[in-house]
C-alpha cells in the first residue's frame, strides 16, 4: 500500500493538532507522501495564517509598515514550534519574505508562504524529507496547470523518496514566480501527488468524519456518507457542498484512486470513501442533500415555440453575449425558463429582456426572483420508484411550493426551485423524508 495524507488547515492551526498529525502519519509506515495546509483557526474568533499574509501583503504593495504583521505571522509559528518542542528557526525564511513582500513579489506568493512555512515544520518534525511544491507543480507561460510535465516531474522526483513533505496551495511558473491554485487548492495538490505515485489511496484530513449527508448547519448532526461516488461528490459540491476541492476530483479519477475523507480529531472513524464506481448498496435511495440560494428565473412565453428550430441556442445566445451562465433550462411546449444567479443578472436585467425580445419575439416574458435551488443526489435513486412523488409529497407536506423540478437523464439527482425563505425547511423536510424515516 502507498497513501498520499492531506491535512487541512484546522487540523494544523496549533502544535496540539499537528502532534495528532504526527500520530496518524506514524500509526502507519504506508503514509509516505504528506501534504499540508497553512495554519487555520484555533478557535472561532482567530485568523487564519493565509489571511494574515494577504493582509500583510496588501500593506506592503501600499508602502506601509509590515514589521509588526511579519511578527504577528512569526509567533504564529513559533508557538507551534515551542509547542513541538522542535530546534527550528525560522527568522532566515521570514526575512526573506518581508523583502520580497516590500518588493512587491505577488499576491500569490504571499499566500503561498503559509503552506511553505508549515510544511518546513511538519518535516522537521517528522524527521522526513521536505520537497518545496515549486519544484514538482508546474504551470505553463499562461498560468495554467501543466499536468502532464507535473506528472513527469513529479513521479521522478519521489521515485526513490521514502517520506516526504510537499506544501499544498502552490507551484510555479516556467520562470521560477510562484502560482497558486483557487482558495482550498491543497486538496488539488494532493490528488496531484497521488496519481504521480500511482497512490493506492488519498487520504485528506480534515475536521469532520467524511462527507456529510447535509449541511450540519441546517441539520444537527447529519448522517455521514459512507461511500459516495466521483459523479455523485461532483453534483454535491456543484450544489454547494464543500469539503473537498470539486477540483481534486479529476487527477484521482483519471487514475482511478480513491479518496478518503477522514477526521484528525477522530482517526478511528472510516471516514467517507470516494470512489470510480462500486457495486456497494446505498443506505438510504439518497446520498445526499445540497443546495445554494440567490437564484431567479426568466420565463420565456410563446406559442409554437418547439416548432422553432433554434429557439433554446438564441434564447441562450442572449444571456452568453451578456457574460450571464445558466443554471438550468425548464421547458414545456410553449415556454422555456432560464434560472441564473441573480446577483449576476440584476445590473443586466434590461439589456437580457431586449436581447430577448429581438432574438425570439416572445408573446410574454416573465422574471421572478429570490429562489433556491434544493439538489437531491443518489446512485440507488435510478432503481427505486416513485422518488420524485416523495420529494413532492414531503415538500408538500412542509407547506412548501416548489416553483420548479428539474431531474437528469442520469438519474443521478433532481433538483427543485422554491422560494429563498423556503430553502432551510425544505433541506429539512427532505432529510426527513428520505433519511430519517429511511432508518426507521
Amino acid at each position: 500500500m502507498l497513501k498520499v495524507t492531506k491535512f487541512g488547515g484546522s487540523s494544523l492551526a496549533s502544535a496540539e493538532q499537528m502532534k495528532k498529525v504526527g500520530e496518524i502519519i506514524r500509526s502507519d509506515p504506508d503514509r509516505r507522501y504528506i501534504v499540508p495546509s497553512a495554519p487555520g483557526k484555533r478557535y472561532s474568533d482567530d485568523t487564519k495564517v493565509t489571511d494574515m499574509l494577504y493582509s500583510c501583503y496588501d500593506k506592503a504593495s501600499e508602502g506601509q509598515d509590515i514589521s509588526e504583521d511579519i511578527r504577528r505571522i512569526a509567533d504564529r509559528y513559533q508557538e507551534i514550534i515551542d509547542g513541538l518542542g522542535l530546534k527550528l528557526s525560522l527568522d532566515e525564511e521570514f526575512a526573506v519574505i518581508e523583502d520580497y513582500f516590500r518588493r512587491r513579489a505577488g499576491r500569490d506568493y504571499a499566500a503561498s508562504r503559509g503552506e511553505y512555512l508549515n510544511g518546513i515544520v511538519l518535516a522537521n518534525y517528522l524527521g522526513c524529507r521536505f520537497i518545496d511544491a515549486k519544484e514538482v507543480i508546474l504551470f505553463d507561460a499562461h498560468g495554467n496547470f501543466d499536468a502532464t510535465l507535473t506528472n513527469d516531474v513529479c513521479r521522478e522526483r519521489l521515485r526513490n523518496v521514502v517520506k516526504a513533505v510537499i506544501p499544498g496551495f502552490y507551484g510555479a511558473m516556467p520562470d521560477g514566480s510562484i502560482k497558486t491554485f483557487s482558495r482550498g487548492g491543497s486538496d488539488i495538490t494532493g490528488s496531484i501527488i497521488s496519481r504521480a505515485v500511482r497512490a493506492n489511496v488519498y487520504e485528506n484530513w480534515t475536521d469532520v468524519s467524511g462527507c456529510l449527508a447535509c449541511d450540519p448547519h441546517i441539520i444537527e448532526n447529519p448522517e455521514v456518507i459512507e461511500t459516495v461516488t466521483y459523479r455523485e461528490l461532483r453534483e454535491l459540491s456543484y450544489m454547494g457542498a464543500s469539503v473537498l476541492h470539486e477540483d481534486a476530483i479529476f487527477p484521482v479519477r483519471a487514475e482511478g484512486i480513491p479518496i478518503n475523507i477522514r477526521n484528525t480529531n477522530r482517526p478511528n472513524d472510516n471516514g467517507t470513501l470516494i470512489v470510480e464506481s462500486t457495486v456497494r448498496s446505498p443506505r438510504h435511495v439518497i446520498t445526499g442533500i445540497a443546495g445554494r440560494t440567490g437564484f431567479c428565473s426568466v420565463t420565456i412565453d410563446k406559442a409554437m415555440m418547439n416548432s422553432e428550430i433554434g429557439f433554446g441556442r438564441r434564447v441562450l445566445q442572449v444571456f452568453e453575449e451578456n457574460e450571464i451562465s445558466f443554471e438550468h433550462t425548464p421547458s414545456g411546449i410553449d415556454t422555456f425558463s432560464v434560472l441564473v444567479h441573480q446577483e449576476e443578472f440584476a445590473n443586466k436585467e434590461q439589456d437580457v429582456i431586449a436581447g430577448l425580445h429581438r432574438a425570439v419575439n416572445p408573446d410574454n416574458l416573465y422574471l421572478e426572483s429570490d429562489l433556491a435551488l434544493v439538489a437531491i443526489v443518489g446512485r440507488g435513486m435510478k432503481n427505486a420508484r416513485g422518488t420524485a412523488g416523495r420529494l413532492c409529497t414531503a415538500l408538500a407536506g412542509a407547506g412548501i411550493n416548489i416553483k420548479m423540478i428539474d431531474q437528469g437523464s442520469s438519474e443521478l439527482n433532481i433538483i427543485v426551485g422554491v422560494q429563498n425563505e423556503d430553502f432551510r425547511r425544505a433541506i429539512r423536510a427532505i432529510y426527513r423524508e428520505f433519511i430519517e424515516n429511511d432508518a426507521k
